[in-house]
């Protein structure tokens, strides 16, 4: 018989029909959408839209270069943003490939391999060590079966699971083998049921995406308004029509500045540049600047905030206590005695113990760190070993393995019966005979014969689970003959106690998120007791009373808070995204971390995504906006401060921008009432508003960061992007531009008031630019391209001026050499004045700060 006792399987007809009936054994895919219901979506922006209508009005008038331009960057941003729409595509082919791809099912009473995807419910399979679960399914049979299923619950420790059990697909068989009838395929399992969510969860727009929203349809209605009164104010003093019109057009064009998204779309992209030379791979690029407003970071434990691999960390015996040093499988380490009184001897008889009661094995090692076969826990044990006594790994050799109970998830426990091999160490010349136990402490104390020792044990055993630690006991006894009765009369020999570790950098990387202004949130499926040892290493616990309130979200059965402040643990995977959802609903940004099948959905619902490239699971790196290759957490500090780097000079941007459309518009409109009645021809606006957003608009975007920007919280996105002040700096220089330029045409010579005011605005939005700079030390010649920018475009700006075939087409005159020097004097002071008051300004008002509180 192929399988348990009486069992036959279903038959091929009966599986086919299930097929028919059931479908695959594939995870639930989500409708693709269209290419031309994603172009419309990005058609939508209202900035596109006006865009869109001044190119249809130009088109009408017969302005075909000017249309150009406009078409061209409406194509360019479309492309740019359709481009981007395929990370929910992406994480379900990622699960499909997950899935196993073969199965060993019985099926007419012989044991069949079929491809994963013809599973069907009922059907009885075989696993083995190795094997990934292809679905749900309980366990009919099970020989010292263990389940490796972090990647569905973040627990950090292979499972024991027995008859009756349920296993979940997507998991992977540690050690044992076992038989398992199949109850649930496809979407119905819990590997289905995850890409279920990840198909449902849409992709939230970043808190840029909404503050440019918001800012492009308040713009666009202003912009039409004082377009409409140019109009309306331009036929009143007799004006042609087809003039006045493209004047208006040319207007809303200027005021509105359309190269606003392709200086995001570069600043973005220079960000996800030097995101890439540190090793963290941009799926989404919008997600670049999404860190920035980052407000809460929510990390899953296992594998992120944790090393996601058992270590021991201390050893304790009767006769003293060890704390074991060194990182991970590593070879450096070392095991350091706590206190004067410890016995040698007992060191030396747990270690033999240790690696005789185990079946994984340590090859190498390579690069510094072992080789390791089997389950990471045992093997865990044999790295303690080896810190201590390399030579105490052959004590195989020594004592011969001649019978074994293997772990069972009701003893609790392992148990090996050793012979002395050749002349070994028996009394006299007679045999010798070892028994070794180990497993869970309940289940190894109460066979010790010294009941004092058990008490101690158990005393020493419930400290250390108290401090997050998951807990071996060993234990043995010696006999002349082979011992019939091998559960009593154990002498103790010492506990284990292995954790899953913070990462070397993890507290590092919460200091600095908490100067940061971010709070730090571990969400875990781990015990709590385990999460709160994690936490008071990383100071989680220790955030202030802020977060202790914050501590309150999520609250529900799924949720088993720690100190309630910062840390979730016993937490499901369709849990983590009711968290996420907390969060969000308080109005933070959210950011979530992770490397399992678990988090794959909280890291689709969060604001940013960010999975661990080298551990991770592909499905996670699929569902994820940001993918850390060398699974180091500082990258994410630094991607921080990347995002609010480009938001800073996104917002420098349009500081300058705006404040040089205003300028415009106060000219069109003051100037008929000062006597200048076409201060500015339509092409001569287009020009301005080419080179001035044009290579200085793009120089913006790689403008170096500012030392403060991680000194302090990020603003609310909730907040205007034109909020802390930009609107009154934007209007302060508008209107600062607009004066100097309406001053140089009242003092231009008759005939030349277009040439004056033309050439004046454009070198004082320059000037601006100029005055707006990043902070910087030092010469830097590398973070010098704005500086380049302005210099190329205030020549050609003076190009205009000066070429004939440009006079000729923007319809401008010479300027002879002194009156330029005036004119230069005028453009050069809005940028001074606004440069000192930049210096100025933060004295000042920590001045007043200081008078009032005295």
């Amino acid at each position: 018989m192929n399988g348990p006792a009486g069992a036959e399987g279903l038959t091929a007809a009966e599986a086919a029909e299930r097929l028919r009936e059931q479908g695959a054994n594939l995870p639930p895919r989500g409708r693709q959408r269209r290419l031309l219901g994603r172009v419309l979506d990005q058609l939508r922006d209202p900035m596109i839209l006006l865009l869109m209508g001044a190119f249809v009005v130009i088109v009408a008038l017969g302005d075909v270069a000017d249309a150009s331009i406009i078409a061209a960057v409406v194509v360019l941003n479309t492309t740019i943003g359709v481009v981007q729409e395929v990370r929910a595509a992406n994480a379900l082919a990622a699960l499909d490939r997950m899935a196993a791809p073969w199965a060993t099912v019985l099926r007419d009473g012989e044991l069949t391999r079929v491809p994963a995807p013809d599973v069907v419910t009922g059907d009885l399979v075989r696993l083995e060590a190795g094997d990934v679960v292809p679905a749900d399914g309980e366990l009919v049979e099970a020989a010292g079966l263990q389940v490796d299923e972090s990647a569905m619950t973040g627990e950090s420790v292979p499972v024991i699971r027995g008859p009756g059990e349920e296993l979940l697909a997507g998991t992977v068989l540690t050690r044992g083998r076992g038989f398992a009838t199949v109850t649930r395929t496809g979407a119905e399992s819990g590997l289905g049921r995850i890409a279920a969510q990840i198909a449902a969860a849409g992709v939230r727009p970043t808190p840029l995406q909404q503050r440019l929203s918001r800012l492009s349809r308040q713009l666009v209605v202003l912009t039409v308004a004082v377009a409409a009164l140019v109009l309306v104010l331009g036929l009143l003093r007799g004006e042609p029509l087809d003039d006045m019109v493209i004047l208006a057009v040319s207007l809303a064009v200027a005021a509105i500045p359309e190269s606003l998204p392709a200086v995001v779309t570069i600043a973005l992209a220079l960000g996800a540049y030097r995101m890439a030379r540190r090793s963290a791979l941009v799926r989404r690029l919008p997600a670049v600047e999404t860190l920035g407003s980052v407000t809460v970071l929510a990390s899953d434990k296992t594998g992120t905030l944790t090393e996601g691999r058992m270590v021991v960390q201390e050893l304790w015996s009767p006769h003293g206590a060890w704390r074991v040093t060194g990182q991970g499988y590593a070879v450096d380490g070392t095991l350091v005695a706590q206190g004067a009184d410890v016995v040698p001897a007992e060191l030396d008889a747990l270690a033999r113990d240790l690696v005789l009661c185990n079946d994984a094995r340590l090859g190498g090692p390579r690069d510094g760190d072992w080789d390791v076969v089997g389950d990471p826990m045992e093997a865990a044990l044999l790295v303690a070993v080896a810190k201590h006594d390399p030579a105490a790994l052959g004590s195989a050799a020594t004592w011969e393995r001649v019978d074994e109970t293997p772990f069972d998830s009701e003893t609790k426990r392992m148990t090996t019966v050793h012979r002395a091999a050749g002349d070994g160490p028996g009394p006299g010349d007679g045999e010798c005979w070892l028994v070794v136990c180990k497993g869970a402490p309940e289940a190894v104390i109460g066979l010790l014969a010294d009941r004092a020792v058990a008490a101690a044990a158990q005393e020493a055993a419930t400290g250390l689970a108290e401090r997050g630690f998951r807990v071996l006991a060993v234990a043995d006894r010696t006999a002349p003959t082979r011992p019939e009765d091998l559960d009593h009369g154990l002498v103790l020999r010492g506990l284990a106690a292995l954790a899953d570790p913070p990462r070397t950098t993890a507290e590092e990387v919460v200091r600095a998120c908490r100067a940061a202004g971010i709070r730090t949130v571990m969400i875990t499926g781990d015990h709590p007791a385990t999460a709160r040892a994690i936490a008071d290493q990383l100071t989680l616990t220790r955030e202030g009373p802020e977060l202790a309130e914050g501590a309150e979200v999520g609250r529900g059965e799924h949720a088993d808070r720690v100190d309630r402040i910062g840390v979730y643990a016993r937490v499901r995977p369709e849990h983590k995204v009711d968290i996420i959802d907390a969060w969000q609903r308080r109005g933070d940004v959210v950011a979530m971390t992770g490397d399992g099948v678990n988090d794959a959905p909280a890291l689709r619902r969060a604001d940013i995504g960010i999975a661990m490239g080298d551990r991770g699971t592909e499905v996670a790196r699929q569902a994820a906006d940001l993918v850390l290759a060398d699974d180091d957490l500082r990258t994410v500090v630094v991607a921080v401060g990347e995002g609010r780097r480009i938001y800073g000079n996104i917002r420098r941007f349009l500081r300058y921008g705006l404040s040089g459309g205003l300028a415009e518009v106060l000219v069109l409109v003051a100037g008929p009432f000062v006597g200048i009645p076409l201060p500015l021809a339509p092409g001569q606006i287009l020009w301005i508003n080419m080179i001035t957003h044009g290579l200085p608009g793009v120089a913006f975007g790689g403008e170096p960061p500012d030392p403060q920007d991680m000194r302090r919280p990020s603003p609310s996105p909730e907040q205007s992007v034109l909020g802390q002040g930009l609107l009154r700096q934007i209007l302060a220089a508008g209107t600062l531009i607009g004066i100097v330029a309406l001053v140089a045409g009242l003092l231009a010579p008759d005939g030349q008031h277009q040439t004056w005011v033309f050439l004046t605005l454009g070198l004082a939005q320059l000037g601006v630019a100029l005055s707006l700079r990043a902070p910087r030390r030092g010469l830097q010649w590398r973070s010098r391209g704005l500086e380049v920018a302005v210099l190329i475009a205030a020549a050609l700006q003076v190009l205009a001026v000066a070429w004939f075939p440009l006079r000729d087409l923007l319809r401008t005159d010479t300027v002879p050499a002194v009156d330029a020097l005036l004119l230069l004097a005028l453009s050069v002071a809005p940028g001074l004045l606004l440069a000192l008051w930049q210096r100025l300004g933060p004295g000042l008002s920590a001045r007043r700060g200081s008078a009032s509180d005295r």
